[in-house]
């Protein structure tokens, strides 16, 4: 039951942030979790998980509504290939 409630909220949250994030960012997003409250978005690089950081720190207020529980985002570099 956990596993499919763990991919149940990251295919969420990967249809959240699509429908927000511009478009060049939304190939470079390499995962999404929840954990323990916080959300964790991951990019492919360095360059854009600092790209990501800004666009996300201006979506931090719908991100926190839309879904009760989540009272931080973070983000942090996954590449391609890394596991979560």
């Amino acid at each position: 039951m956990r596993v499919t409630d763990q991919a149940h909220r990251q295919d969420f949250w990967r249809s959240w942030l699509d429908t927000y994030l511009p478009l060049e960012m939304r190939g470079k997003l390499t995962g999404v979790v929840e954990r323990d409250g916080t959300l964790v978005i991951f990019a492919e690089s360095p360059a854009w998980s600092a790209r990501l950081r800004f666009a996300v720190q201006e979506l931090e207020p719908q991100i926190l509504a839309a879904k009760p529980g989540i009272t931080a985002v973070n983000v942090r570099v996954l590449p391609r290939g890394g596991s979560v």
